[in-house]
């Protein structure tokens, strides 16, 4: 943005920018008029009311998206990619193959091949392989969509983190969310469009700007609510002010903010006008859809959810309650599936077992909610990490009872659920022992393609202006990988 934004206004009324943006305003007009507002709604977004539903580019398959991701990468390879020959071949040391030109988070020198401690089995109608650590999404198999051909650029956990949200490794780009929403609006106008929640104690690896707006305007960043004390921090009312006079006082902070906007033209402002009025909604709002204690019995124990707590249970089961009210899309984050084995906790053992335990039900328990409410063919559901797990010891615990994995970005899995994927189709393949891609690679910026055109958003025209050139989510990369949309 300018230091000087009056200026910039000002240099900004040529002759040109009046003819040429009231030519487009002439030409909105007269296609509203023929198409109605819907039609006039899908031009482009209203800033003073941002949140509103809009068009999509073509028909679409999913309404809104679940996206689960677990912080710090889990173990594919023990969870549902099986590599017979890996168990083989355990304890012998990494092929030089696999390891020529390569860096590695925590691994030098010579590593040791590691097959995995869990028993893999065939699951549902098409016999995927899935291992006993995760004993009720083995359930729901047909009802599953596996890419194992995911690749990234990265090996580090923020800028990995970053790069499958934002399209960049670097901090300061719109996360996934922020471009939904941005392109697509939302079914409620009382509750954000985008809903970040957190699980397991700790933010994101790239922090706040993997549910951020970026230089999208700000209304369409994720809002972070909690199932613990006040759903949303600050939105209640400071003490002794009553809702009259909290709406006497948005009312005269609007008039500021207009008288400012007619004065500088910065969008932002109108922006700011828009989210105050949304804040003022969310009072009343919030606090009703994040209530889990309202639901049945059977259902907080189908979740293993426990009202007043803070888990991944909880959160999914607020997934399920926000997006039944219209929330487009929510992000869920569980930190604690950096399974190095540098202790109990992260070993892929027993550690393995007991983390997933606290996923495994309640990702589950979602996915079976969703179908029973009608909402599965249109809810798209993502679940991952933000890359894989080395098929080989972690160098530091070369040594230890605790089996662990390093980071490995050359191949890893995916699994997808409802919003149009097929059911019990895996697409893509690891090598035999998990080092490459085998077959039909698919990079971060394909799955962020998919996801958009699963959402009937053409990933290349969804675009902003910003420092003078159009951005995207996908950058300039990405293609659709059509062969998992049923």
């Amino acid at each position: 943005m300018s230091a000087e934004p009056i200026l910039e206004n000002l240099l900004l009324k040529t002759r040109r920018e009046f003819l040429g943006s009231t030519g487009l305003g002439l030409g909105g007009i007269a296609m509203a008029s023929l198409l109605g507002n819907k039609a006039a709604a899908a031009l482009s977004y209203d800033p003073t009311a941002p949140q509103l539903p809009r068009d999509t580019h073509f028909p679409a398959k999913a309404k809104r998206v679940i996206y689960l991701h677990m912080t710090g990468s889990p173990p594919i390879l023990d969870l549902f990619d099986y590599k017979p020959e890996l168990q083989k071949r355990e304890g012998e040391n990494c092929p030089d193959e696999y390891l020529k030109g390569k860096r590695f988070a925590f691994t030098s020198g010579v590593p040791k091949l590691m097959g995995t401690p869990h028993e893999f089995n065939r699951h549902g109608a098409n016999g995927l392989w899935m291992s006993d650590a995760v004993p009720e999404l083995s359930k729901l198999a047909d009802d599953l969509t596996f890419i194992k051909s995911m690749t990234t650029d990265q090996f580090n956990h923020a800028p990995a983190e970053l790069l499958l949200y934002t399209g960049s490794p670097r901090a300061g780009r719109p996360s996934m969310g922020s471009w939904v929403t941005y392109g697509l609006g939302s079914e409620n106008q009382d509750l954000p469009g985008f809903v970040a929640l957190i699980s397991s104690g700790v933010q994101p690896n790239g922090g706040k700007n993997s549910f951020g707006s970026g230089f999208l305007p700000s209304v369409f960043q994720g809002v972070q609510c909690r199932s613990k004390g006040d759903p949303v921090l600050y939105v209640n009312d400071p003490k002794g002010m009553s809702r009259d006079l909290r709406r006497a006082g948005l009312d005269a902070l609007n008039d500021l903010n207009r008288i400012q906007s007619e004065e500088l033209g910065n969008a932002e402002t109108i922006t700011r006008m828009a989210q105050y009025e949304m804040a003022f909604r969310m009072q009343m709002s919030v606090p009703e859809v994040m209530d889990i204690a309202k639901e049945p019995k059977h259902v907080l124990e189908a979740y293993g959810a426990q009202p007043g707590a803070t888990s991944l249970a909880n959160n999914c089961l607020l997934a399920r309650r926000l997006v039944e009210k219209g929330v487009r899309f929510v992000h869920l984050f569980d930190w604690g599936w950096d399974f190095h084995g540098t202790n109990p906790g992260e070993a892929l053992g027993n550690g393995l077992r007991k983390k997933c335990a606290t996923m495994d039900k309640p990702v589950a328990a979602l996915i079976k909610d969703i179908k029973s409410r009608g909402l599965f063919d249109d809810t798209l559901i993502v679940w991952g990490g933000e890359f894989g797990r080395t098929p080989f010891r972690e160098g530091r615990t070369a040594k230890s009872k605790n089996l662990g994995r390093d980071h490995f970005p050359d191949v890893y899995t995916m699994m997808l659920a409802g919003g149009g994927t097929k059911g019990g189709f895996v697409h893509g393949a690891s090598d035999e022992l998990g080092f490459r891609v085998a077959k039909d690679k698919v990079h971060v910026h394909d799955l962020q393609a998919t996801i958009l055109h699963l959402l009937g958003m053409d990933h290349e025209r969804l675009t902003f202006k910003f420092q003078g050139r159009q951005y995207r989510l996908t950058d300039v990369h990405g293609k659709v990988v059509h062969e998992i949309i049923a």
